[in-house]
């Protein structure tokens, strides 16, 4: 018995491995202070498991928070240059503050502070504790505090980041950043194995009342992959930190054309040595989808373009989703310096859509042609787990600490999809034309194996290195059916189907990636600087079953991506960063599979194997003045940029398929403004702008693009929130996407207006939420596909205006600990598993 693919791409890679760890690459981190304090009582006793807040001393805003450990003793790693002050709260006390201090290059040892004891109202005081602001500004990134936001009231996690600030979300469900795609998008840590539309249906099935925050890293550190050359959206879930037997308790409904009812638990026991989590959620959400596309047909000519004939569709879907989400898992601490832990989690997502399609045609002197009318019944199950061991230990050294974290992953994600499509004659007498059934089966592995070490060299040098191997495993196979024709008499029988040999077929893809980074960090008065190196092997085989379909392929490449950034403080509101670095973007596993998805009988979307890697080199320059204000200039130019097509089967046909090609080069050029306001104490506003100009080269169905084919654009957004005490505070979110030409697409201007209110009981332990989504019903989308042989305009819309009620109770012990839950490895993969 010859041993599979995957098992024959095993073996070579654990010795690849080992030499990951010592020869490597590397991506972007900045090496940055150390701040560190103790906090006692009155009587000298150190006070555990006290919140402690790092704020920035020009507005006191709150950069991060963490937890005195059982010495009372604390920490602030990674801490930017910069004036700060330090604030302690714990249940029985006086908050106290610091006197404000400057953190530089060297490490930063506060003062003990001595928390007073409180009188008999204490526990009132101390409950009523400043909120983190909705969006923060990093040097790095933007983060969009979700937790205890009217945001995340009875939403999807796509719905919340939909309205972060430069993301936007196209008609194909594609996810960009700051008018680029190649987005990777992160879920604790780990990709998710889907992109485009199957990315966007899982984040529809996440509620948001699960997230804790959203991460917007346009210039990603080093421990993230090379994958995401437009930058990576981290999506980070609640942990809970309190000691002993606590948990949340969620629900809400909502209401736009339909309903939708959200309900959650999670439970947690932390005690000194383990920590045992767990949450389960179930949501029932109805939808609906309406699609308008008007088509002309031309045919090329010496003397530029015939016309051939147009159609017109009207399609309407009503949608209806069942999800289960749970996780469980454990963290136990081995000793003081190590730490294991293990966790689980899945998602159980059934989907039923009811579809209709009404297709009428004209020929090119504008007759009436047959047309028709048909019905699309789909049902899709997505039945996954994913497991992830982790462990880290620390070395106590001289120079710092010494790190070695590890992770090993496996997932298995299954599909199962039906499909029921029926198209009639449209006119007197109606008749069945035809009868056409798919029946997909398909499953997924993804492992991998990871490990990094951190070698502190000297104070202010820092030395780290890592390697991951992953394997992924994807086997599909789908089967069309449709009315048997006799062979001597022609006649159709639709009542008797029959397997379709061209359309049916079986696609197995098998993927190997060994990696590897080094990256030298130093840190100098002033200045902060970082060089690496990674280097990635990639061996893909994919075989299909279908001769007909042409599918087989054969990849094997080595790239190395290098980095490198260099930060300057000038003075306490003057500060400036420069950074390169060489991305990629590999297509997705759905992507990469020939299979059809019809969605009416002239359309129809399908996978292209002969799409390559995109690679991409990037520059950033960013000036931050009073680490608020900041201003950003990018440049990218990527290679083999990919890009979605729609297009006729063939030069005669009237069926179009939607796909994705690579085109020769992208240019793109951007303009980042972030200005964040207090236009009162009770009213912040948080302001961001993107102005860009993206330019494609190339050449797809004898239509070039050029420097004709671009415009400039922009998209703006701004985030108020209210707090107006005893527990009442609201979130104001507007945003625009001006006209944008991309590619072959041209898209009209289009934006939205969200507003919520919530208030808090009973110690703030619960939260009534009210939520209403695109309250002006202006986030449709009106876009034109143009090509020389081939016109299309559409205009899309959807249950997209909703008003949601929702509640949250905490209840359990309120005493904090630090975290320890890390997240697991296989992320590189599972962003790619699947979509179109």
């Amino acid at each position: 018995m010859k041993p599979s693919v995957s098992g024959r791409l095993l073996r070579p890679s654990l010795l690849v491995l080992l030499g990951s760890l010592l020869f490597g690459t590397t991506t972007y981190a900045q090496t940055r202070t150390l701040i560190t304090g103790q906090l006692t009582a009155a009587s000298g006793a150190p006070i555990d498991y006290a919140t402690v807040t790092l704020h920035r001393a020009t507005d006191s805003t709150v950069v991060k928070s963490e937890f005195s450990d059982e010495k009372g003793t604390f920490r602030f790693e990674q801490t930017a240059a910069g004036n700060y002050l330090v604030s302690a709260s714990q249940v029985g006390f006086v908050r106290t503050w610091s006197k404000a201090f400057t953190a530089g290059a060297e490490t930063v040892a506060l003062p003990v502070l001595t928390l007073p004891a409180s009188g008999a109202t204490t526990l009132k005081e101390v409950k009523v504790v400043g909120q983190k602001p909705l969006f923060e500004r990093e040097a790095d990134r933007t983060i969009v505090n979700v937790e205890g936001s009217t945001l995340a009231a009875g939403n999807t996690s796509l719905d919340v980041l939909s309205r972060s600030p430069g993301v936007t979300l196209d008609g194909n469900d594609n996810i960009g950043l700051r008018g680029r795609q190649g987005v990777l998008v992160l879920i604790d840590g780990k990709r998710q194995p889907m992109t485009g539309a199957e990315l966007a249906d899982y984040l529809r099935a996440l509620p948001a009342e699960q997230l804790k925050s959203i991460e917007l890293i346009t210039n990603p550190p080093a421990k993230y992959e090379a994958q995401g050359s437009a930058g990576i959206i981290a999506i980070n879930l609640k942990k809970d930190q309190r000691v002993g037997t606590n948990g949340t308790l969620s629900s809400s409904y909502g209401h736009g054309r339909f309903g939708r009812f959200t309900s959650g638990l999670t439970l947690n026991h932390r005690t000194k040595k383990t920590n045992t989590f767990g949450s389960y959620t179930f949501a029932d959400r109805r939808n609906y989808g309406a699609l308008t596309i008007h088509r002309d047909f031309y045919r090329p000519t010496d003397q530029g373009r015939e016309y051939k004939g147009s159609t017109d569709q009207d399609n309407y879907g009503a949608g209806h989703n069942l999800s289960h989400t749970w996780k469980a898992g454990l963290d136990y601490t081995l000793s003081e310096r190590t730490v294991l832990g293990v966790a689980v989690n899945g998602l159980q997502n059934r989907n039923t859509q009811r579809g209709s399609n009404l297709t009428t045609r004209t020929d090119s002197a504008g007759n009436a042609l047959r047309g028709y009318n048909s019905t699309n019944n789909r049902e899709a199950t997505f039945p996954n787990v994913a497991g992830n061991l982790n462990f880290k230990h620390t070395f106590p050294d001289s120079a710092g600490t010494r790190e070695l974290t590890a992770d090993a992953d496996y997932a298995r994600y299954d599909t199962r999809r039906r499909q029921f499509l029926d198209t009639y004659q449209d006119r007197e007498p109606i008749e069945l034309l035809t009868r056409r059934n798919g029946d997909q089966q398909g499953q997924l592995t993804i492992q991998s194996v990871k490990a990094d070490y951190t070698h502190p060299l000297t104070k202010k040098a820092r030395l780290d290195m890592g390697g991951k191997v992953s394997w992924v495993h994807s086997d599909n196979d789908v089967e069309f059916t449709i009315p048997f024709v006799d062979p001597t008499s022609g006649a159709v029988n639709l009542s008797y189907l029959v397997r379709d040999p061209k359309l049916s077929n079986r696609f197995r893809y098998d993927e190997n990636i060994n990696a590897g980074y080094i990256n030298y960090n130093q840190t100098l008065p002033a200045w902060t600087l970082q060089l690496g190196l990674r280097g990635e092997h990639t061996k893909g085989v994919g075989k299909s079953d279908n001769a007909q379909q042409d599918a087989n392929f054969s990849r094997n490449y080595f790239q190395l991506f290098p980095s490198a950034a260099v930060k300057h403080t000038f003075t306490d509101k003057h500060e400036t960063s420069v950074s390169l670095s060489r991305r990629i973007d590999r297509p997705g596993y759905g992507q990469l599979n020939p299979f059809r998805s019809y969605i009416d009988a002239t359309t129809y979307g399908s996978g292209n194997p002969e799409l390559r890697p995109q690679t991409s080199y990037n520059v950033e320059f960013t000036h931050t003045y009073k680490q608020k204000y900041s201003l950003g200039v990018s440049y990218s130019q990527t290679t083999n940029p990919i890009v979605g097509t729609v297009q006729p089967e063939t030069d005669s046909s009237r069926i179009v398929v939607s796909t994705s090609r690579n085109l020769g080069t992208q240019y793109y050029y951007a303009l980042t403004l972030t200005a964040p306001v207090e236009l009162a104490k009770w009213w912040n506003v948080y302001n961001n702008g993107v102005f860009y100009y993206n330019r494609y080269v190339g050449s797809i169905a004898g239509t070039t693009l050029g420097r004709n084919s671009a415009r400039p654009a922009f998209s703006l957004s701004s985030n108020s929130t209210f707090t107006f005490g005893k527990g009442w505070s609201a979130d104001l979110n507007a945003n625009y996407q001006s006209r944008e030409l991309s590619g072959f697409f041209d898209t009209r201007p289009f934006g939205q207006v969200a507003f919520g209110i919530q208030k808090s009981l009973w110690e703030r332990k619960a939260n009534f939420k009210l939520n209403v989504t695109d309250a002006f019903y202006t986030g449709a989308i009106r876009a034109t596909s143009s090509y020389d042989n081939y016109v299309e305009r559409f205009y899309q819309r959807g249950d997209f205006r909703v008003a949601t009620l929702a509640f949250t109770y905490r209840f359990g012990n309120d005493k904090l600990a630090p975290a320890k839950r890390r997240s697991g490895g296989a992320e590189d993969e599972k962003r790619r598993a699947g979509g179109s």
